[in-house]
């Protein structure tokens, strides 16, 4: 099967008896043959690929990991991931946030077999970013599925408004933060991280 999107194409979604039969390994392989697209898997098995973002998008997310990776490379707690790393959840479904990370203490429990492919855990913290192509309300409903499969700490970013929502468990509507004046804490998830949301303008 050969699939090509445009940069900043609308996602497309394919579903079916013999997508929903896909092994984990099936579909790590499935990924791996097209290494240019954003691909995830739901809850539901159906397939979600995603064209290549723009350039802009592309550098902000750049700047997130870059601030994300330089606070943890001072403080050495944990493991970062872009948006090239895929987990494998719980509820079943692989998903591949812009940004995330997991301790230590985590990600050394899995065999090295378990690293090289989709990790099959959820991050304490993930952030995803939102482009122009895509909806709010479905990233806004992937954030709770983050803090269902125990996500401690999910930010979901739309440069669009400078908006910045921020999700935690328990927490039955997240907070909104306006103005990309702001900067995110890390709260006790990431002690002592700050994004600086003006970076990404």
């Amino acid at each position: 099967m050969h699939i090509t999107l445009l940069p900043n194409e609308a996602p497309l979604t394919l579903s079916g008896p013999s997508l929903a039969q896909m092994t984990d390994d099936e579909f790590f392989d499935f990924c791996r043959q097209h290494p240019d697209l954003h691909i995830e898997r739901t809850p539901q098995l159906t397939i979600v690929i995603m064209s290549p973002t723009g350039s802009l998008s592309s550098q902000r997310n750049a700047e997130i990991n870059f601030q994300l990776s330089l606070w943890n490379r001072q403080q050495r707690l944990g493991r970062v991931f872009d948006s090239n790393g895929g987990f494998r959840l719980p509820d079943g479904s692989m998903r591949a946030p812009d940004a995330a990370w997991l301790t230590n203490a985590r990600w050394d429990a899995l065999t090295l077999e378990q690293q090289k492919k989709f990790a099959p855990l959820c991050p304490e913290f993930v952030l995803e970013l939102a482009s122009e192509t895509d909806s709010i309300a479905d990233l806004q409903a992937k954030m709770r599925d983050w803090l269902r499969n125990g996500a401690q700490l999910a930010w979901l970013v739309v440069p669009d408004t400078e908006t910045a929502y921020i999700y935690r468990p328990g927490q039955p509507e997240p907070e909104v933060v306006q103005g990309f004046d702001n900067e995110l804490s890390g709260e006790t998830v990431l002690p002592g991280f700050q994004l600086r949301l003006a970076e990404l303008r």
